[in-house]
């Protein structure tokens, strides 16, 4: 074949891509029917080729820079890129494979280059820098001057007003950042999946129920070992089984394959990767005039310094550590008053901590799953207190394409009728899928460009035997509550431009709609409406759902030590100076976890240094402290809302237009004071923890 047969064969191929155009599916959803794993790369690579060609036309442009000629057709470039962008981050973090990891290696460090290049490119940041100079002159709105704004604080934390050196250096050390993000979270995968416990010997589940031996027995079989059971791994250092596993040779086997999961010295061992990026982190802060990774994270966070998020972090170490050391002395009195005499390990607690909650408030898993089938919470818990907050109606599409058969696909619908956007729900766990749960969008909502929102929910749920019901337990109830709190902030974005819409705001505000909507889980209405037994068709009784209210309060002090825990670990790693050496991972996480005044013997960190994906690769560096400085946030609100009236249609609108509906359009301390009357305070958190009385 000629050059030029190769060449129209090329042309022809991407013309052919399905990201070379707009979607012609409703509300421009990715069409998975069509696309194939060998799409992605080069849909990539002409993406980026299309969008720089783009950013060139800008920063070249002769006419004088004006809002629309510079910022606007930067937020009108890149759309190839972002399509396939969407589609891929969504598909490689839940349903991945061989080719989508090699994509994914290729495609990272490109990419990072990619954001170099417009980021660092001089011209383009002279006429923003302009722009930004003459801001009070421009009659720009609101909603304008906060892209404007953003803009130059992108360019300049992207390093454009560092010397052409060091930004080669910035180039270099960007890319290196990529490569090593990317394969940590493809260890990390493959470790979860190599670290699953293996069982020889039914016997050894005792405890489990019937669902999940049956799934545990499935799972060994996809795996070709038939007469087998499989205890795959979560991602969190604690794995659902442990309390319910009656054996504690097992528990104990479980809880070590999770702890060192991505430390056994093999392909998978993670150590010499965080070690490389926290290393290389430090020194990108510094090279941009940062005292440390933390700090410059921060810089456009709510709490804007690693000293706000540490003194908050610090109000909460107190409380937990007090209720951390009375939950264990309880748990060990247990463990001697069942004629045992050992002393109690990390993969005691929860098996132990099930006994004393089932003894205090007659509380049995068993008793509860059969009123949580996963689809009727769905349907009649999450999507029923959305119509009653917000008006929102769904109905199921069986006609959009998806990713994998177990996807389930909705549209939404607006109070007054009209087509809001389009939800796609992904609950069952997979070998191939990352551990957790979390949303994002296919499709994000702009007026700019005339899209509206196409947002997904992933979890984690164990997938149920065949012709078995899904139960879930009321903490997957939780998750399901939380994931749509995060949807509802997507579905409801109302802005002009992309960059400022929906979820797009800080990491220590994004997680505030989320966690105030798990509130509702437990409202006596949504409640009522939606938990019943999946065999009779009752309701779920009274006296169970006071055990429920009751229970929440339970174990808290472990619930919030973990997590406090992996704050401070977190904060730990990226606050060491660009002049520290390479920490050895086990050294440095064992005398930080010395030095926290926790109970970190008894209640180790949610997640480990060499595990923990939130802040090596999935965006959380020094944020991890955002998900309890939100749970701040939004006990807050929901405070606000029980003292005017609850689940109410008004509340809810009040909420989607002070929250929900303003994605990054203002200062997160002005919304959220705008809503809840004053500065938010520790006291309704530690109230809903049980840890202090509420006040009547």
């Amino acid at each position: 074949m000629g050059t030029a047969s190769v060449a129209h064969a090329a042309t022809q191929a991407m013309a052919d891509n399905p990201f070379a155009k707009e979607s012609t599916l409703p509300y421009q959803a990715p069409p998975f029917n069509m696309i194939k794993d060998s799409d992605y790369q080069p849909a990539f690579i002409e993406g980026m080729k299309l969008h720089i060609a783009e950013i060139d036309k800008i920063a070249n442009n002769p006419a004088a820079p004006t809002f629309d000629n510079t910022i606007v057709a930067m937020e009108k470039s890149g759309r190839m890129l972002d399509r396939v962008s969407e589609a891929f981050f969504g598909v490689v973090q839940a349903n991945t494979d061989d080719t989508l990891d090699k994509v994914q290696a290729a495609v990272s460090p490109k990419l990072s280059q990619h954001q170099d290049a417009i980021f660092l490119n001089d011209k383009l940041f002279k006429r923003v820098q302009t722009l930004y100079n003459e801001r009070a002159k421009l009659g720009l709105d609101s909603e304008q001057a906060m892209l404007l704004k953003i803009y130059y604080q992108q360019f300049v934390r992207a390093g454009a007003l560092l010397s052409p050196s060091d930004k080669a250096k910035l180039r270099e050390m960007n890319t290196k950042l990529s490569k090593l993000e990317t394969s940590f979270s493809q260890k990390l995968i493959a470790a979860a999946k190599d670290g699953a416990l293996v069982v020889d010997n039914e016997k050894a589940l005792a405890g489990l129920d019937k669902g999940t031996i049956a799934a545990a027995a499935a799972d060994a079989k996809a795996r070709g070992l038939d007469g087998k059971w499989i205890l795959p791994l979560q991602n969190t250092t604690q794995q659902p089984a442990l309390q319910s596993l009656s054996d504690r040779e097992t528990r104990e086997a479980l809880f070590k394959k999770s702890w060192s999961r991505a430390e056994l010295g093999d392909a998978n061992d993670t150590r010499d990767t965080i070690e490389q990026i926290a290393h290389i982190r430090a020194q990108k802060a510094q090279l941009l005039g940062f005292p440390n990774w933390a700090a410059y994270k921060l810089e456009d966070q709510m709490v804007k310094t690693p000293k706000v998020a540490e003194d908050f972090i610090a109000k909460l170490v107190g409380p937990t550590t007090k209720a951390e050391k009375r939950e264990a002395a309880e748990i060990q009195k247990e463990i001697t008053a069942s004629g045992k005499n050992f002393k109690m390990k990390p993969y005691d607690w929860n098996y132990y901590s099930e006994k004393i909650r089932k003894a205090k408030y007659d509380l049995d898993e068993s008793q509860i799953k059969p009123y949580f089938e996963l689809h009727t919470v769905l349907e009649k818990g999450v999507f029923y207190a959305a119509n009653q907050l917000y008006g929102l109606t769904f109905k199921k599409r069986t006609d959009i394409p998806v990713y994998q058969p177990d996807v389930m696909v909705y549209e939404v619908f607006d109070k007054d009728g009209s087509k809001l956007g389009l939800m796609y729900f992904d609950y069952y766990k997979r070998d191939n899928k990352s551990g957790g749960a979390w949303m994002s969008n296919f499709v994000g909502q702009s007026k700019l460009l005339g899209t509206k929102p196409v947002i997904y929910n992933v979890a984690n749920f164990t997938k149920p035997a065949a012709g078995q019901p899904a139960l879930i337990s009321f903490d997957d109830v939780t998750t399901m509550f939380h994931e749509f709190g995060h949807a509802l902030h997507g579905l409801f974005a109302d802005q002009m431009y992309p960059t400022l819409s929906g979820t797009n705001t800080a990491r220590d505000f994004v997680e505030f709609p989320s966690q105030f909507n798990e509130h509702w889980a437990l409202d006596d209405k949504v409640l009522a409406n939606y938990a019943i037994n999946y065999k009779t068709g009752e309701k779920i009784p009274a006296a169970l759902v006071e055990k429920i209210k009751k229970a929440s309060k339970f174990n808290q002090g472990y619930a919030l030590g973990e997590l406090v825990a992996a704050a401070k670990l977190d904060l730990a790693w990226h606050s060491l100076p660009a002049s520290a050496p390479k920490q050895d991972v086990d050294t440095f996480e064992a005398k930080t976890l010395a030095s926290m005044g926790l109970d970190t013997k008894d209640v180790p960190p949610r997640y480990r240094s060499s595990y923990f994906l939130h802040i090596w690769a999935n965006g959380y560096s020094a944020g991890y402290y955002a998900y309890l400085w939100t749970q701040m946030l939004e006990n807050d609100a929901y405070a606000w809302m029980k003292e005017h009236g609850g689940l109410t249609r008004a509340n809810g609108q009040r909420f989607r237009d002070m929250i929900l509906s303003r994605g990054h359009t203002e200062d997160y301390d002005t919304m959220f004071k705008a809503f809840y009357g004053k500065e938010p305070d520790v006291g309704p958190m530690l109230e809903d923890r049980g840890f202090i009385k509420a006040k009547n």
